[in-house]
């Protein structure tokens, strides 16, 4: 299958050929081709932050439910649902809805496939399904919760530590008040209430698929994706091989070379569009029905 250069070449002669929609017209392609594959309904969900979109589109939001209704429709829902994803993770409350829906599309058969990166909420979505397809290239990311660009763990630890320091040493109050006065009112709390959140979401998710009831293993999945201490930033990679230390239901993307191609012609497919595209996210099925968020215009 081709690698980067050669589906960019496949694209240009597309157009030299008179193709009106080249970029679209590959991607459709190769998305077909996994559904013949597999056997199995595929949709690409696809965001164009590492392409510098505007993050409000490019992150997890209310609005990829309509692209998921978009996509959904019309599909044999008796055949499962295999999910591309590739996104810096978003929404919480979004992420939520976004898993409820799609259970109640495809209940429990639902796979996903990490191309390369799928962050925090995606990454969330991702534990929500049956299994995960990853390559060595393929890395999820920690669902601790973040506010303001601040983990909220981290927030209150920081907060523990300041009452100790203050409590053996009450010189150190003022400079801590510096830090602390920061806090908008409630601050605390809602950190507090999104690390519970996150965590009941993602063990709910995990006992009713993955794990299959298992309580055990998933308490180690969610130990280790949760922990900030451990993981120490919420941008961290996890790699395949951590995945699968820790319980995770990983299938090896190398194991079939031949879909294993199919998917990273996918992904170079999506990553070619968005650098010729002001295209902030696309949410695409193996018919051709497409979403797309755009930087200038919706549709």
């Amino acid at each position: 299958m081709p690698n980067w250069k050669e589906v960019l070449e496949e694209i240009h002669f597309a157009a030299q050929n008179g193709e009106a929609n080249p970029l679209d017209l590959i991607r459709r392609k190769y998305l077909l081709e996994i559904h013949k594959k597999t056997n199995r309904n595929v949709i690409a969900y696809y965001s164009g932050w590492l392409q510098g979109r505007n993050p409000n589109d490019a992150m997890v939001n209310d609005k990829d439910k309509n692209a998921l209704m978009v996509t959904i429709n019309k599909l044999d829902r008796s055949k499962g649902l295999d999910l591309i994803l590739h996104t810096p993770g978003g929404d919480l409350a979004a992420a939520e809805s976004i898993v409820d829906y799609l259970y109640s599309m495809f209940e429990k058969d639902i796979r996903t496939i990490i191309p390369q990166i799928s962050m925090s909420a995606g990454t969330m979505i991702a534990l929500s399904s049956r299994t995960v397809i990853m390559g060595k290239q393929s890395n999820l990311g920690p669902i601790d919760p973040q506010m303001g660009g601040v983990a909220c763990q981290a927030v209150l630890k920081e907060f523990e530590q300041a009452k100790k320091d203050i409590q053996a040493n009450p010189s150190s109050a003022s400079l801590w008040q510096v830090i602390i006065s920061k806090y908008h009112p409630t601050f605390l709390g809602s950190c507090q209430s999104s690390i519970e959140w996150s965590e009941i979401l993602v063990e709910e998710w995990l006992l009713r698929n993955m794990c299959d009831g298992d309580k055990s293993r998933t308490e180690l999945i969610l130990r280790e994706f949760s922990d900030h201490s451990s993981n120490k930033s919420h941008s961290r990679h996890i790699s395949k091989d951590k995945c699968k230390q820790i319980g995770v239901s990983v299938i090896d993307m190398e194991d079939d070379n031949d879909l294993q191609d199919l998917i990273l012609t996918v992904h170079h497919a999506f990553m070619h569009t968005f650098s010729n595209s002001a295209a902030s996210k696309i949410v695409e099925n193996h018919l051709g029905i497409t979403y797309i968020e755009n930087d200038r215009i919706q549709s």
